[in-house]
């Protein structure tokens, strides 16, 4: 892997894509947890690297929760999205962009439903909450209306967001 420059215009880029989950959150807001920052940041990862992502993540949890709520869940999500921006990096970036953009669509799906399974194991050790799958099976509408949200928003940004990866880079 080529050394990582961080030069003004990654930087620039990196702003950017933090300013889209920022305000992709705060908008979608009103719809439990159907917003376009997941579908971003696997984009992102898939066309940039790891770190990016990582970084685009904590940034974007840290400024949105300051409106939307910050707490214990903070932590929790930043582990969650950090999941799923390994397991981009590591098992899809490879098969980009030589397979079906189709795998990818369902992959964002897989990913949103991930998420909420991983969100689910920390609540329930962080809030000692006594039945795992009764608390996950509860909130599995949630966890759809996420993998829903993220496989359409990647749907839609992936070919706006490949160009402008493209130019920028």
């Amino acid at each position: 892997m080529a050394k990582q420059r961080f030069d003004a215009k990654r930087v620039a880029l990196l702003s950017l894509l933090t300013a889209m989950c920022y305000v992709g959150r705060i908008i979608f807001q009103f719809l439990p947890n159907v917003q376009p920052m997941t579908a971003i940041l696997i984009i992102l990862t898939l066309h940039l690297s790891i770190v990016d992502g990582l970084i685009v993540a904590s940034l974007s949890l840290v400024l949105s929760n300051f409106l939307l709520g910050m707490g214990p869940w903070t932590f929790m999500q930043l582990a969650s999205f950090s999941v799923l921006i390994l397991l981009t990096g590591i098992v899809m970036k490879p098969l980009y962009p030589q397979h079906s953009r189709w795998i990818f669509v369902i992959f964002s799906f897989l990913s949103g439903m991930l998420y909420g399974f991983v969100i689910s194991l920390m609540n329930v050790q962080f809030y000692g909450i006594a039945s795992f799958w009764g608390y996950y099976f509860y909130g599995l509408p949630f966890d759809f209306a996420h993998a829903l949200g993220t496989a359409g928003f990647y749907l839609l940004l992936e070919p706006v967001l490949a160009k402008l990866f493209k130019k920028a880079l």
